[in-house]
């Protein structure tokens, strides 16, 4: 049996007990998965340069046989993008990227992790796997900045009305997001 680890990535001012992500982390967790969920510094007002160096460290400590799966939210996915941007080999079987802003309006709190690298090419050879999980009324993305994403050609799932699928938009508990990263749920479509 293959052993598999599991990378959490939050965002903008972190996840918060209540997040779909701290849920996510302990059902792994009781489940007996190795699960990496670091807290980065100076979550409401970020620095690329630190949140990637302390993204390295904790995928540094992550069994090397394992498989690993990287579940992001919004700001994450802009760090997992970077981070991908700058690899050369693959990391990760499946990444999962919820919710990532659009990359065309810049978050002033988060302005140095603008502009957002999308290649196909970074992601294609940072992971096996990539889904991305967007909302149509996702205010931190309308679904015209999604098309960036979109266009990529990757899995993509389009929730209705999901807002920014955090816990103001109803996503403490959200079973899907575990079934997507045990692979119980796989999507063969792009939408």
């Amino acid at each position: 049996m293959i052993e598999q680890s599991f990378l959490i990535i939050h965002g903008l001012g972190g996840s918060g007990s209540d997040h779909w992500q701290t849920w996510l982390a302990k059902e792994l967790t009781k489940r007996n998965y190795h699960v990496c969920y670091p807290t980065f510094s100076r979550f409401n007002t970020p620095n690329k340069e630190v949140w990637l160096e302390e993204l390295h460290e904790a995928i540094k400590t992550l069994p090397a046989k394992h498989q690993l799966t990287v579940i992001t939210h919004s700001l994450g996915c802009f760090l997992w993008l970077h981070y991908a941007a700058g690899q050369s080999n693959r990391i990760a079987n499946q990444v999962i990227l919820v919710a990532p802003p659009s990359p065309n309006v810049i978050l002033s709190e988060a302005k140095t992790f603008y502009p957002v690298p999308l290649k196909k090419s970074n992601l294609s050879e940072a992971a096996k796997e990539t889904l991305f999980i967007h909302s149509t009324n996702d205010p931190y993305c309308s679904m015209v900045d999604a098309t960036g994403y979109l266009n990529l050609g990757f899995p993509s799932i389009v929730l209705p009305n999901s807002g920014h699928i955090n816990i103001d938009s109803g996503h403490g508990k959200w079973p899907r997001i575990l079934d997507l990263s045990l692979g119980s749920d796989k999507v063969v479509y792009s939408i």
